[in-house]
């Protein structure tokens, strides 16, 4: 029997290591990918120039994000793939900028921030021919450097095959990552000058400023001059925080346990409104006057086997409350355009919903795609974006209730499971 997975999840190894005991010897062969740690100097890291390289087939796609014409797309842990995207039918994909330790990223002003392990890059992009880094704020994503030593604590996706094992060993150790982690999507009603992320981003733009969430702290940066980010301060959120999300001088954060409302209205320094409360489950949120639309899900590290979309109250930012919930199959990323709802919903597909009637959701289904596989999305000016296992497609919703295909960009490496 062989095995050959995207990610071999924690979850599906425990059953295994209940079954064997270390005496049981397994006479078979496993193939699979997974995270493995692995330790890094950054002062090696700040050493190697980076220079942006022709374009590259989608491998493991993670973060979208729309600015202008051009679509972006996140490697995780690898870099970031830019896309003319002028023609959403036929989308151009022009070079790669390889950055380590890439998780997230924003643009504001022809500016591309995104994170190379604890630093902060900041890239001129108004020449896409000529893709400049600019500046670096270092030591600024601190959570998995170790000060001491002036190491790194990553991960790297890892093909392990593995003959005769032993399950269940006293000092086996597996490192598995949440699949989703690396995926992102929604639409934001930012400025001119910003581009446009999704509902399970980390970073975000408003009034001037770029927040950057990790698993407990908020960060703030001043981008006022784009290409001169200054780190103002960090904020205490809590543990389990997942995303982020701007809405009118407000933040939106997405934790495994709820949503916190921060005002941004004095954007230097956000501060909490309230914190809505639900049970243990994965948790992207997007938003619009009235309503907050939140996804909860199982599997992976969201332990609890809840498959939800909430409805939450927001007129009053300060006593959010749940309006209503609707049973869903496993919902990820989640996108807003107007009075029409997107789910991505897995392995099971992409789901449309009209939403101007909160309490009969469930009614007003519009279409369900059973074949699209999706992870996250965007409604963006020109196309609805889908992210899924299988690559990056987009759709023609200017009638919502019936989407139509455009294009779709394979990934060289589709999970199989076998």
């Amino acid at each position: 029997m062989k095995l050959t997975a995207k990610l071999l999840s924690l979850v599906a190894i425990l059953p295994m290591m209940a079954f064997f005991s270390c005496q049981d010897e397994i006479n078979t062969t496993h193939t699979f990918r997974t995270m493995m740690p692995v330790y890094l100097e950054m002062s090696d890291i700040r050493a190697r120039t980076i220079s942006v390289e022709p374009a590259q087939e989608l491998d493991n796609p993670g973060k979208i994000y729309i600015y202008g014409n051009y679509l972006l797309i996140n490697e995780p842990t690898e870099g970031i793939h830019i896309l003319d995207n002028t023609n959403p039918s036929n989308p151009i994909n022009k070079s790669f900028i390889p950055i380590e330790g890439n998780v997230d990223l924003a643009v504001n002003s022809n500016i591309l921030y995104a994170d190379n392990y604890v630093d902060l890059l900041a890239f001129d992009i108004s020449d896409i021919n000529n893709i400049r880094l600019v500046n670096r704020v270092e030591d600024v994503f601190a959570h998995l450097y170790n000060h001491a030593t002036g190491q790194v604590i990553t991960y790297k996706d890892t093909v392990i095959t593995s003959e005769n094992a032993y399950w269940g060993c006293v000092n086996c150790e597996f490192y598995a990552m949440d699949a989703s982690i690396g995926f992102a999507a929604n639409y934001s009603a930012a400025a001119q000058s910003y581009g446009t992320g999704g509902s399970m981003a980390r970073f975000t733009l408003a009034n001037g400023h770029l927040y950057a969430v990790d698993e407990n702290t908020m960060r703030v940066f001043d981008v006022k001059t784009a290409s001169d980010p200054k780190l103002v301060k960090p904020i205490d959120l809590g543990w389990g925080i997942e995303t982020i999300f701007p809405f009118q001088n407000k933040l939106f954060i997405g934790s495994n346990r709820g949503m916190h409302i921060y005002d941004a209205s004095t954007p230097a320094s956000p501060t909490r409104m309230a914190v809505y409360e639900h049970v243990v489950a994965c948790d992207p949120v997007v938003v619009n006057e009235d309503y907050a639309f939140v996804t909860l899900r199982s599997g992976n590290f969201c332990v609890n086997n809840i498959n939800q979309l909430q409805v939450i109250n927001i007129q009053d930012p300060y006593k959010p409350y749940l309006m209503k919930s609707y049973p869903m199959l496993n919902p990820h990323g989640l996108g807003l355009a107007g009075d029409n709802l997107y789910i991505a919903e897995g392995t099971h597909g992409l789901k449309s919903f009209k939403v101007s009637d909160v309490m009969t959701i469930d009614q007003n289904q519009m279409e369900f795609l059973e074949s699209m596989k999706s992870v996250d999305l965007i409604p963006g000016p020109k196309s609805l974006i889908v992210i899924g296992p299988d690559g990056v497609c987009q759709y023609d919703y200017s009638t919502p209730s019936k989407l139509r295909k455009l294009s779709c960009i394979d990934v060289k490496n589709p999970i199989v499971v076998k």
